[in-house]
């Protein structure tokens, strides 16, 4: 595959590349080079309609700096970028090589990046989506690259179980984000292997953080301008600027007037799951019904046949309530995703219960 190698002392002497995507990376990171102060983003869609957003040049540089020290990356790092350059979590790449001194190895997104850089370029730091180092160490060509890669930042979608355990057994020190396009990338961490492994978040220096009365976090700092951003993130804060994420507050529903929240329940068909030995992704959603309003079901994707449905609803029976065992399994070969990469549960459920409609 093709791949642009550059930096901000090379960049602003080169011609344009000819491919059209790393043309774009380029006219960003030229216009950045030039003193551009505004930007505009695409939010992905994930939680509603996707919408572009203006975020300033003051929030992405303190983002970029936070990031750096938080992850003590050095000016000449050598990054992979193989996220969308789109959206934000793949053009805050760009920025960190701008404003960090760093080169940037930058190939189209792939599911297996790793593959589509070869084995010759040594990397110091790559940020990749769950799906991406699944497939990575899911494929002898490019397992053992893993462990050369320096630092991982994985984001933009949750570490199932199954990667999670996968991911103990790597030498590599691998990182989970938090974060949106409106916080302008990640505002905490968490260290996912190794001795320091946590199931917390560690908010980043100089992001102030609370909970409304819902519970749900806000943060506040440079990289919002700020201004409060309002999540709908259920959080638990712990000691040490800290806090355990729970689950978002608008993934719930009212079954026959029990508010039901999914969350919750995928994380314990996952641990159910990665008990038998399934790798399956899932989700929770509801089917409308005349005596409950919203009846729960669960949606499992990729052969649902290998999984024993019996014994995966007998063993989660014993973990949650009555009413929190979904009434039906529905089986998908592919689940509909953002180009982030995360389960679009909506347009996945939608395209289920009415296959020939075409919104």
């Amino acid at each position: 595959m093709n791949s642009w190698i550059t930096d901000r002392h090379r960049l602003i002497k080169e011609p344009p590349p000819t491919i059209p995507y790393f043309r774009e990376a380029y006219n960003f990171a030229l216009a950045w080079m030039q003193g551009e102060t505004d930007f505009v983003m695409n939010t992905s869609g994930s939680t509603g309609v996707p919408k572009p957003i203006r975020v300033k040049r003051t929030q992405m540089e303190a983002s970029a700096t936070m990031t750096g020290a938080a992850l003590d990356l050095p000016a000449r790092t050598r990054a992979l970028v193989c996220l969308n350059t789109d959206y934000i979590a793949g053009r805050m790449m760009l920025v960190r090589a701008m404003v960090l001194d760093w080169e940037i190895v930058v190939i189209e997104p792939v599911a297996n990046p790793l593959a589509a850089l070869g084995s010759g370029i040594p990397i110091d730091f790559v940020a990749m989506v769950p799906m991406q180092l699944a497939t990575c160490l899911q494929e002898n060509s490019t397992r053992f690259q893993v462990d050369r890669c320096g630092k991982i930042l994985l984001g933009g979608a949750p570490i199932s179980l199954t990667l999670e355990s996968e991911i103990q057994q790597l030498q590599v020190p691998v990182y989970q984000s938090y974060g949106m396009t409106e916080t302008v990338s990640h505002v905490a961490l968490r260290r996912v292997n190794g001795p320091n492994r946590t199931v917390a978040y560690q908010v980043l220096a100089g992001v102030e953080y609370g909970v409304d009365v819902r519970g749900c976090l806000w943060v506040r700092g440079s990289v919002t301008n700020n201004e409060t951003i309002q999540t709908n993130d259920l959080v638990s804060l712990e000691p040490g600027r800290s806090f355990l994420w729970l689950g978002r507050a608008d993934s719930v529903i009212n079954s026959g007037g029990i508010k039901i929240q999914l969350d919750k329940l995928d994380r314990v068909v996952e641990e159910i799951l990665a008990g038998m030995n399934r790798m399956n992704s899932i989700f929770h959603w509801y089917e409308q019904d005349e005596k409950l309003g919203q009846k729960l079901v669960l949606f499992i994707e990729n052969k649902p046949s290998v999984v024993n449905i019996t014994d995966l609803l007998a063993k989660f029976a014993t973990r949650v309530s009555t009413y929190e065992v979904p009434k039906a399994v529905y089986g998908v070969d592919n689940f509909t995703r953002t180009a982030t990469d995360k389960i679009d549960r909506r347009a996945t459920a939608h395209s289920y219960f009415f296959p020939d409609s075409y919104e």
